[in-house]
């Protein structure tokens, strides 16, 4: 990150991280000793609090305890949509059953969704993500999730505005074949796959999704890149 930075290249961190408050995300980094500011990452739950106050909604919160706070200022009494995230334990049955009651209870259902990852990866193995939960409750009330975080277009329009690149001039380095490296390829920028993280050998097989570039791990993808400068 500080070679990406002494570039003089604009850097942004696109993360579907919805089990901690944007702060919480960055101290845990800074810690690990990475060189990153709150201002520097995007993340579902502000986008997602940016479209309840623009269209009025009061949300039924299906998330990760630790994340409430960013939900702090807006208004959730009589609830009239359900915002699911990676809740991971709060994932109850009662937990489900209540936010598909609200849903079903609506004349027009209104599921918003932070992300729609399958599963992800902690030091413990593979764990479900919110896509799961949120299919369950499509299914159930017959209704679409929108969805904010990525893959969704409009928030890797976000960071990019956020920059103030175009698409044209932006690389993505992720290791989800779908979320990061498909969601960055349909906004009109090029995408890098690392072989770390949650990416398997089986993604290379992708039937529809063929990044930009395989690199080893992020300091590769970081040579890669400043040599084409």
């Amino acid at each position: 990150l500080h070679r990406i930075k002494a570039s003089g290249l604009k850097l942004r961190f696109c993360t579907n991280e919805t089990q901690a408050t944007r702060e919480n995300f960055v101290k845990k980094l800074q810690g690990m000793g990475f060189d990153i500011s709150v201002a520097e990452v995007t993340a579902p739950a502000p986008a997602a609090c940016r479209i309840l106050k623009e269209r009025s909604l009061r949300p039924h919160l299906l998330v990760h305890n630790d994340l409430v706070p960013e939900f702090a200022e807006i208004d959730k009494a009589n609830p009239n949509c359900v915002v699911i995230g990676d809740a991971a334990e709060n994932f109850t049955y009662a937990n489900l059953n209540e936010a598909f009651r609200v849903l079903i209870g609506m004349e027009k259902p209104v599921l918003i969704s932070l992300g729609r990852g399958r599963y992800y990866k902690e030091t413990d193995g593979l764990k479900l993500d919110v896509g799961a939960y949120m299919k369950a409750l499509e299914y159930a009330c017959d209704v679409q999730a929108e969805v904010v975080g990525k893959p969704a277009e409009k928030f890797f329009e976000s960071a990019l505005a956020e920059m103030g690149v175009p698409a044209q001039q932006a690389i993505m380095i992720g290791d989800d074949i779908v979320n990061d490296v498909g969601g960055a390829q349909r906004c009109g920028m090029r995408a890098v796959q690392v072989r770390t993280g949650k990416y398997r050998p089986c993604d290379e097989n992708h039937p529809h999704v063929k990044p930009d570039a395989y690199v080893n791990n992020l300091a590769e993808a970081v040579d890669v890149i400043l040599q084409q400068l």
